[in-house]
C-alpha cells in the first residue's frame, strides 16, 4: 500500500459513518469489548485455499480489473434488525472521506475493493450510527453483534450469501489498521464499519470506529 493510498484511507476512517451535518446523537459511549481480534488478524494474513499470498495494494482510484465484480445491494442482519439497501460508494473528492450514503438507513460498499464473488480479500460495507435529524442509522446496534451471529449479503446477481460473525473490535480512528480491513488479499471476509465510542460535541464526531468481521458460512 502506498503512502498516498494510506492517506486516503486514513481520511476515510476518520470520516466513515460520520455525517458532515452538525448533528449526531450520542450512541453508547462505553467501548465495546473486543472479541475475536486474533481470528480477524489471521484472516487478513492467511492466503485463501489454493491461492498464493501476494499482497495487492488498495487503490482508491481504480476499480479491480480481474473479471466480473458482484456488488452487494442488500444487507440483512436479523440479530440487530437490519434490512438495508447497499450502495456502491468511493471517496468524496471534496472531503477525501469514505462517501457513506446520506440516508442513515442505507449503507455503502467500498467499490474499489473486492465484490461478493471474490475468493480473497475484505468486502467493506460502512454505515452511519445515527443522526440528530434522521435518528438511528442502519448500524446503530452494530456494536451488539457477537461471535456466531449471522447475516446475509445479496449481490446484484440475485444470490444471497450468508456470513457468520467472528470478530468485533473497537479502535480509535487514528489507530485503525487500514491495511487489514481494506485489503484485497487474505481469506474472503465481510467487514462492517461504523462509528462508536465517546461523542465529541465540539468536533461533532465520534472518537472511535466499530469494526465487525464476518466469514462465509
Amino acid at each position: 500500500m502506498t503512502l498516498r493510498d494510506r492517506g486516503a484511507l486514513a481520511a476515510m476512517a476518520a470520516g466513515v459513518a460520520a455525517l458532515t451535518a452538525a448533528a449526531l446523537v450520542a450512541c453508547g459511549s462505553q467501548p465495546a469489548e473486543n472479541v475475536g481480534a486474533e481470528q480477524a488478524n489471521t484472516l487478513a494474513s492467511a492466503p485463501p485455499a489454493g491461492v498464493g499470498a501476494p499482497s495487492v495494494a488498495v487503490t482508491a482510484g481504480a476499480l479491480p480489473g480481474d473479471g466480473r465484480t458482484v456488488p452487494p445491494v442488500r444487507l440483512l442482519i436479523p440479530t440487530i434488525d437490519v434490512t438495508a439497501t447497499v450502495n456502491a460508494v468511493g471517496i468524496n473528492e471534496r472531503t477525501n472521506e469514505f462517501e457513506v450514503p446520506p440516508s442513515v438507513d442505507q449503507v455503502g460498499w467500498y467499490r474499489y475493493g473486492p465484490g461478493l464473488e471474490a475468493n480473497a480479500g475484505s468486502v467493506v460495507i460502512a454505515g452511519h450510527v445515527d443522526s440528530a435529524k434522521q435518528g438511528r442509522g442502519a448500524f446503530f446496534r452494530l456494536r451488539d453483534l457477537d461471535e456466531g451471529d449471522t447475516l446475509t449479503a445479496t449481490g446484484d446477481d440475485g444470490e444471497a450469501r450468508r456470513y457468520r460473525v467472528v470478530a468485533r473490535e473497537e479502535y480509535r480512528k487514528t489507530k485503525i489498521p487500514l491495511d487489514r480491513y481494506f485489503a484485497r488479499d487474505g481469506k474472503p471476509r465481510l467487514t462492517l464499519i461504523t462509528c462508536g465510542g465517546p461523542f465529541d460535541a465540539k468536533a461533532r464526531k465520534y472518537r472511535d470506529n466499530i469494526v465487525v468481521t464476518a466469514v462465509p458460512d
